[in-house]
């Protein structure tokens, strides 16, 4: 990791005096981090590697995140509440009820140093369960509700530009797939914190963003 390799060159540099402060943790200052979660995102590799998804996992993987010299201020969870709320099927017309909870999420909230930025989730209709649309009659079972989160992006850019402003943290560890990030992590670089951006086990980031963070930090998913 780029964060090793720095820490190696640095080591050979600094004078005998400065170097012994160094191995036994004297003279150097841990780095202050706040770790920005894309609930979505993270759910749908979570889930992708057959990992159960609730607040205790959530939990691990955040701590999972941070390295030995950083400190975590504060973790911020980004996602939407459950839709509720009644819609006509697409084949027989009938209503259906979607029904949720959001009981998980207060559950997270209640956990130590994390905060929920919620946003909304709109429903969008049914969309096809496949492409090319089977040649037979369809029924409604053929068929899945298509939702979308709305302000979810926008809450972890303004939660990063408070972070430039203020200088709270040295670092920002990111887990995200999405590129309107972009825009809000340019800015945390130019007002001088550093973003750390989140790999997992067989997932692949856009290169736009690798273009825009730091560090690419690899992190295994933690034993549940």
């Amino acid at each position: 990791m780029h964060i090793r390799y720095a820490r190696r060159r640095a080591f050979i540099k600094t004078p005998e005096r400065k170097r012994q402060g160094f191995l036994f943790g004297q003279g150097t200052r841990m780095k202050r981090v706040a770790i920005l979660i894309d609930g979505g995102h993270l759910r749908v590799l979570a889930k992708k590697a057959n990992h159960n998804y609730n607040p205790d996992y959530i939990e691990k993987v955040a701590l999972a995140c941070a390295e030995a010299d950083e400190t975590v201020l504060r973790v911020l969870y980004y996602d939407c509440a459950p839709y509720v709320g009644q819609a006509k099927l697409p084949v027989s017309g009938n209503n259906h009820q979607f029904n949720g909870s959001d009981a998980w999420l207060r559950e997270l909230a209640a956990k130590n140093l994390f905060a929920i930025r919620k946003g909304v989730l709109k429903f969008r209709g049914f969309k096809p369960k496949s492409i090319p649309i089977a040649n037979r009659t369809l029924t409604d079972a053929d068929f899945i509700p298509d939702f979308e989160q709305k302000g979810v992006d926008m809450r972890i850019g303004l939660d990063m530009a408070n972070f430039s402003a203020m200088k709270s943290v040295d670092r920002l560890i990111l887990i995200s797939g999405d590129t309107d990030c972009i825009p809000a992590m340019k800015h945390a670089r130019i007002n001088g914190l550093q973003v750390a951006l989140v790999a997992f086990p067989n997932s692949r980031l856009a290169p736009e963003l690798l273009w825009h963070a730091d560090f690419e930090r690899h992190v295994a998913w933690p034993t549940p």
